[in-house]
């Protein structure tokens, strides 16, 4: 049986990029529950190639249903397919251009050769509960009929590799010295990665940090977590900068239209209650409501400042303004907030990505 390696590869891009999102927003693609154990044991087992060898299996039943998901080589009979060639083509690429941690060589490596994915194989393997788990998975597979199975069962297993590679370490590359161009279009796609308003905040906060420290300004400047209340946690905004106990500025940075009522909202929550002078709308300003910048205008009469800022914009102006030395600062910064664990690692492939299309990889 043939298959379609390129509709292949661009069906797992796409539902990577899904699975994504869904980790980032720490909700699991649906899948029936009785199959969420089998994938957790497949997933912890030693042996990859029980994991790899179902991304081929899925893509095999998703092209043509009269495949043999059973039989991984095409001398075994004319429904079987080519397993080996389907991972070297498609499914090994995928792994390794995503840093998932997967097999050196073909997943079909570990079995014998000519290899039958069925009970009769259990005697000849290590992990034989592994194993287990993956025949139940695979007869999952030969089972499903409605057209919402198939891609679902797909889903959730990238998601498991999406969560796989989580755990693991993914290097960043390094930015050395580049251009304010090059800022410019760097901001600007990472700014555009849907990131659930982590890649603002830290551009935001690597660039506060640099103005700090190239000034050598007296500044404490404290940033609250992503999806942690500014009221409950007491604090005035995203960031909050201060110079001893006096709170300089604050800074709310959001990549939500902002309009009268998200303004109305902020003073009376954040900005009287803290008594702050200074605070900074850091948004797209094609988002804001006319009606917002009124407001702000009322709240300037009262001796409140309420300023609203284009990220991108603000973030170049200040790097030009501090010249190499504070740009190197702001790289230096920058790279220390991605390089932690709370940064998910859908980002860090995303900034490498970045990086990699500046210099032209």
């Amino acid at each position: 049986m043939s298959l379609d390696y390129g509709a292949a590869r661009s069906l797992l891009d796409h539902l990577f990029s899904e699975a994504e999102q869904d980790l980032l927003r720490q909700t699991a693609p649906s899948v029936p529950e009785s199959l969420t154990q089998q994938f957790e044991t497949v997933f912890r087992s030693n042996t990859q190639a029980y994991r790899e060898v179902l991304v081929g299996c899925a893509i095999a039943r998703l092209q043509d249903r009269s495949i043999n998901i059973r039989l991984p080589y095409v001398k075994q009979g004319a429904d079987a397919f080519n397993g080996r060639t389907l991972d070297e083509k498609v499914v090994n690429p995928f792994l390794r251009d995503n840093r998932i941690p997967s097999s050196a060589g073909p997943y079909l490596g570990v079995f014998r050769r000519s290899v039958t994915f069925t009970e009769a194989t259990r005697e000849g393997l290590r992990d034989r509960p592994g194993y287990d788990a993956f025949l139940a998975l695979i007869t999952y597979l030969e089972g499903t009929q409605d057209e919402g199975e198939l891609p679902g069962f797909l889903s959730y297993l990238l998601f498991k590799f999406a969560q796989l590679r989580e755990a693991a370490s993914i290097p960043l590359n390094r930015l050395q010295r580049i251009s304010l161009e090059q800022y410019d279009a760097l901001i600007a796609g990472l700014l555009a990665t849907p990131s659930g308003g982590r890649f603002p905040v830290l551009l935001v906060l690597a660039a506060f940090r640099a103005i700090r420290d190239f000034f050598g300004v007296d500044w404490t400047i404290e940033c609250q977590g992503i999806n942690v209340a500014d009221a409950a946690a007491g604090a005035g905004g995203d960031i909050t900068v201060r110079s001893g106990q006096r709170v300089l500025l604050a800074a709310e940075i959001t990549e939500r239209p902002v309009d009268r009522n998200r303004v109305v909202a902020t003073f009376s929550t954040k900005i009287a209650p803290n008594a702050i002078e200074d605070y900074l709308f850091f948004i797209s300003l094609a988002g804001l409501d006319e009606a917002a910048r009124t407001q702000a205008q009322q709240y300037f009469a009262q001796g409140h400042e309420v300023n609203f800022l284009e990220i991108k914009d603000w973030i170049l102006m200040s790097l030009a303004t501090m010249g190499t030395g504070g740009r190197a600062q702001f790289n230096q910064h920058l790279l220390e907030l991605l390089d932690t664990t709370d940064v998910p690692q859908p980002l860090k492939m995303a900034w490498n990505a970045q990086l990699n299309r500046l210099v032209g990889g």
